[in-house]
């Protein structure tokens, strides 16, 4: 079913150009109630865009053809941290956060997205890049405790059911340490964030047409990506 959708990502994956240099933003998708990847900006010479806009593109285009989730196929968001249109997405991704920093008020927005029902994912950082992460996020939740996660969990079987997240990182070969916070520290609640350490899953969503990494990875890489979308719009 993936390689399948996976060719139609392929089809579409010209519109897109080349990777994002520092600064490049495309313009944000109209709201209208449907999906659309949501993607968070930080300081404007970092590396917030790593993947950006393929990657993006190719997850919208999955989640549409494999899901029923009404989803933009056509364009994707970057929103800064503080950026009040940023509540209208439940979604929020964010690359690189081994050298992410932030404001006071974009830490306090950030909270308050994540409080309200935001759903949150940390990508491509690795080894002691965790430091950075989390002393930011203790800035945002400075109750937030992080668990580790791994199957069985209804985070990794809200759509597909993956019998193992243990795909390594694409370009380093480590195998992933999956964190996640949970709403009131309680398991039994909704994850409001969640953390692929060590690995960098949107490498594998940006570069599936190219042939440049395995397919099979590919698609385990996808499953996830479309199981954090369904988990995110279902609690």
């Amino acid at each position: 079913m993936l390689c399948a959708a996976m060719a139609v990502a392929a089809g579409a994956a010209a519109q897109f150009g080349s990777r994002g240099g520092f600064g490049y933003v495309e313009p944000n998708v109209e709201y209208d109630g449907r999906f659309v990847f949501s993607r968070l900006r930080y300081l404007s010479n970092s590396a917030w865009n790593h993947d950006y806009p393929r990657g993006d593109r190719h997850l919208e285009r999955i989640v549409a053809e494999v899901t029923h989730v009404p989803t933009h196929t056509d364009g994707s968001n970057v929103f800064r941290l503080d950026d009040p249109e940023l509540f209208k997405h439940p979604i929020a991704y964010l690359s690189e956060p081994g050298f992410w920093d932030m404001s006071d008020e974009e830490a306090a927005s950030l909270r308050a997205y994540l409080l309200k029902g935001g759903f949150l994912i940390f990508d491509d950082f690795e080894g002691a890049q965790w430091n950075n992460m989390a002393a930011q996020m203790r800035r945002v939740l400075p109750e937030g405790e992080w668990v580790k996660v791994d199957v069985p969990n209804p985070l990794f079987d809200s759509f597909f059911r993956m019998e193992t997240v243990n795909f390594p990182h694409p370009m380093f070969g480590t195998m992933p340490n999956y964190q996640a916070i949970y709403e009131d520290n309680d398991p039994s609640r909704r994850v409001m964030v969640i953390a692929n350490h060590d690995n960098d899953v949107a490498e594998y969503w940006e570069w599936s047409d190219t042939g440049l990494l395995p397919i099979d990875l590919s698609n385990e890489a996808y499953k996830l990506g479309v199981n954090y979308v369904v988990y995110a719009l279902t609690h």
